[in-house]
Order: C-alpha cells, then structure tokens, then sequence
C-alpha cells in the first residue's frame, strides 16, 4: 500500500464512519474503483482507531460525565442509580452482543462478507431500515410526539435494541450509525440522543476490534517502517477528518433528516451493482 493510498483510505474512514452510509462499504468500494487491492479488515479495524480517538475527543463531556456515573454508582452498589451509571451499563450490555457475533463470525467477516454482492444487499437493507424509521419518526410527530430527548431519556430496552442492531454493522455496507441511530428512532429516542447513544456505544466495540487486529496482524501492519508509516498516516488522517464528521452529523441531525443519506446510500448500491455487472469492478476485489 503506497502512502497515497493510506491518506486517501484514512480520510474515507474518517468521513463516512460516523455518517449512516458506511465506512467498511466505502473502504471495499473506493479501492475497488480506483484499482487498488483491498485494504482488508485488518486494515480498516486499525484506522478505526483513529475515529475512535475522534469520538474520545468530541465527545469528551460526554464521555467523562458517563465514567464519574459508573464509577459512583458502581462504588455506592446502586449501578442504575444516576443517568449516567445507567447508560454507562446500558453501553456494556449493548456491547456485548457485537463481541460474541464478532468472534463467532470472525472467517465469514474478513471473508465473504466482503464480496460486492453482500455490500450491496447490505446497503440496501440497511437503507430501508433508516427508511423506515424516518416515516415512523414522521408519523409520530404528526401525533405531536418529538422523541425522547437526552442521553437521561435512554431506556434498557433502547440499550438491547442499538446494541442487537450494532451486530448488523459487522457486513460491509450496513452501517453501525446508520442501523443503532434508525433503531434509536424506532424506539423513540430522537434523532440527535440516537445518535450520541450510538456513537458512544460504539467506543467500547471499535477499540476491541482495532486493538485486537492490530495485534493478530502486527507483523504485516508493522512489520516494516513503509507499513508503519501507511497505518499511522492512514489513522492520523482517520482521526483529523472523523472529528469534523462527527461534529457536523450532530449539528446537522438536529433540525435535517437522514433522508439524504437513504437517497445516497441507493444511489451508491446502484452504482456499484453496475460496476459489477459491467465488470469495471471485481466482487473478491484485486490489483
């Protein structure tokens, strides 16, 4: 992998993990376009790490006001007593699922997974999710019903529900935001609390895959000063251009929809059912 190749992945990474059009669809598809190899999982788990450091970073208030909680309540022996303790917990439990599928499943996502086929169903899957969501959301503000507001007005079964959904994200092309902030909604939290509940949800699972990839294919990401250099300016990258994501899809959910994104994500599986088709891009991917 050249140097140019490493920004221009990392700044793929950076610009659509936190968008609901997803990051592990757009690492598969970019190099497929351009007719560079793929990257791999290992590869694009260890740049996650640098939209990890962009949501540490953007979320800090957030982060630090939830790990006073827990630790209080945790001490105190009254876990679900505080807003924070509680959606401290409801971020394990919601993690939970995505590390025992994640390890389960773990051949058939660095492998399969990452055929073109199963992109482009995932992209429209998950499209129809968020569609789906956004016409429930628009029906209940019909009904004078605006969601809940506020990381106080998540619920147990809010934390089960984002963190079943989370799973999904595991297919290239599904989205984690996009499917936890759709499953949000349907469940009644606002646009704007799903979508910093389901940022902060992924912390926990984004570390573990970025930290444990790092380690099982630390000779082929470290093994020579030009892969050392590639995978930190491929995260460096990540990490500038995903805090700047990040904060602009919370400013902008606040008063837009994700209709645009469902019309993006369409477009996008069209394109590429084309590209395969026509034979411009390979399903396995290549040189």
């Amino acid at each position: 992998m050249t140097l140019l190749e490493a920004i221009t992945l990392g700044v793929v990474q950076g610009l659509t993990e936190f968008l609901p059009v997803s990051s592990t669809a757009h690492l598969r598809i970019v190099p497929a376009l351009l007719g560079w190899d793929d990257p791999g999982a290992a590869y694009s788990a260890v740049i996650q790490c640098g939209t990890l450091a962009a949501v540490c970073v953007a979320m800090w208030p957030d982060i630090s006001a939830l790990t006073r909680g827990f630790l209080r309540g945790m001490l105190r022996g009254r876990p679900w007593e505080t807003p924070e303790s509680k959606v401290s917990l409801l971020i394990i439990l919601g993690t939970i699922p995505i590390v025992i599928v994640g390890l389960a499943a773990r051949k058939f996502i660095k492998g399969e997974a990452r055929r073109l086929e199963v992109v482009i169903g995932a992209l429209v899957a998950a499209t129809l999710l968020m569609a789906v969501a956004e016409l429930v959301v628009r029906w209940r503000a019909r009904r004078g019903s605006t969601g809940r507001h506020g990381l106080e007005g998540v619920r147990l079964a809010d934390g089960v529900g984002m963190g079943l959904a989370q799973v999904l994200a595991l297919v290239p092309g599904t989205s984690r935001s996009g499917v936890t902030i759709s499953s949000g909604m349907l469940a009644g939290l606002d646009r704007r609390t799903a979508a910093r509940f389901s940022f902060l949800l992924s912390l926990p699972a984004v570390a573990a895959a970025g930290l444990l990839e790092a380690w099982q294919e630390r000779e082929a990401i470290f093994g020579s000063a030009d892969a050392i250099t590639t995978a930190v300016a491929g995260t460096l990258a990540a990490a500038v251009v995903g805090y700047a994501a990040i904060r602009w899809l919370l400013s902008m959910l606040g008063s837009h929809t994700l209709w645009p994104f469902v019309v993006y994500r369409l477009a996008l599986a069209g394109l590429l059912a084309w590209s395969l088709q026509s034979g411009w891009v390979m399903s396995s991917g290549g040189g």
